[in-house]
């Protein structure tokens, strides 16, 4: 009987005991970190915008006389100087025309010149009331008829010139030929057939299309910019062209469907080595002279299209931020908004922290 009231007693004691260690909370777990201070610096970057090399002047070459092709005067792809021959056309249907213009321009004189004596002659029979006033009236009137038809005769004349001096089509102004859309002997109609294409090549244009939001920016660009600096450059692949641009012009108005607006940069033709229809990325050197917030991209977290830093506080605890990124630079990022110079971030661990989380900084 004894025996049973201790075994009971010593289960009861027992039973507390466990309860008490049950009830003592657990202390969580620090997780290792790797903290960085928030640091500042001069984040010189660029900003990139899809590109084509266009001539700031091209030209179609279509011919104004409907004919056969008699002669290429250059070679396909050269440099040609305003008012160069290019081809000629055959003249001798508009040759022969011209020469019936002036034939008909001398008849139609000759009849001017006889009814002007006419009409001279009439008048003065008037004077002594030797003719009648209807053959006087008919004289002059055939002295107008005369006139208006030297005129048209004169007129043609001047038509068919412009037709005789259109056999022969010229450049018209320095630049590149391209590669001839007919050969010698080849039949072409007037405004139709396209003989060639001729662009200037010692600048040609950039254009790109830059947000709404951004005309400000690239108006002050436009003003300010010096021919000097190198705020425009150009992108191909991975090569840069040597030259730097410059704006040229921004377009009338904003593109309503793309909330955009085209811009035009000029860039000097080196060694030919641009050419129109070349795509390439347009670089715009960022400004410079303002301090960013720079971290490493590896301390960012994304939730929901979000993006999250966790920033130290003095408890040894880490609160959970939004932030609000800019620019990538190599392994590191600009963080636009969110951030503040000197604070700390857990860098190393990031994936094993939540809201609150206790940390200890590793070695």
């Amino acid at each position: 009987m004894k025996y049973s009231s201790f075994a009971l007693l010593t289960f009861i004691l027992a039973s507390c005991g466990d309860k008490n260690q049950q009830q003592q909370p657990t202390q969580p777990q620090a997780v290792p970190v790797t903290l960085v201070d928030v640091k500042s610096a001069d984040a010189a970057y660029h900003d990139e915008y899809p590109g084509t090399v266009v001539s700031l002047n091209q030209i179609e070459l279509r011919p104004q006389v409907t004919g056969f092709v008699t002669g290429v005067h250059f070679t396909d792809g050269a440099r040609v100087r305003k008012g160069q021959l290019l081809y000629s056309i055959d003249a001798q249907l508009y040759t022969a025309n011209y020469d019936q213009a002036v034939a008909n321009l001398n008849v139609q004189e000759a009849n001017l010149v006889k009814a002007q004596k006419d009409a001279d002659r009439y008048h003065e029979l008037e004077k002594n009331d030797a003719v009648a006033k209807q053959l006087v009236d008919n004289a002059d009137a055939a002295l107008e008829v005369a006139k208006r038809q030297a005129e048209a005769a004169k007129a043609n004349i001047q038509a068919v010139q412009t037709s005789v001096r259109y056999t022969k089509v010229l450049a018209p102004f320095d630049g590149i030929i391209g590669i001839s859309a007919v050969k010698t002997g080849a039949a072409v109609s007037a405004g139709q057939t396209v003989l060639n294409t001729v662009s200037t090549d010692g600048q040609l244009a950039v254009d790109f299309n830059v947000d709404q939001s951004e005309i400000y920016r690239f108006t002050n660009l436009m003003k300010n910019h010096k021919p000097a600096d190198s705020t425009f450059t150009l992108k191909f692949g991975n090569d840069v062209y040597p030259a730097s641009g410059k704006v040229a012009l921004i377009d009338r108005a904003v593109d309503p469907q793309t909330g955009t607006i085209k811009t035009r940069l000029v860039f000097p033709n080196q060694d030919n080595r641009l050419r129109a229809g070349m795509s390439g990325k347009v670089r715009v050197l960022n400004n410079t002279s303002a301090k960013s917030i720079v971290i490493p991209y590896k301390a960012v977290t994304e939730q929901l299209g979000e993006f999250f830093v966790y920033v130290a506080g003095d408890s040894s605890k880490v609160s959970q931020r939004r932030v609000v990124l800019g620019k990538p630079l190599g392994a590191n990022i600009i963080v636009k908004e969110g951030l503040k110079e000197g604070e700390k971030i857990a860098v190393e661990g990031v994936q094993n922290l939540r809201e609150g989380a206790v940390i200890k900084e590793g070695k």
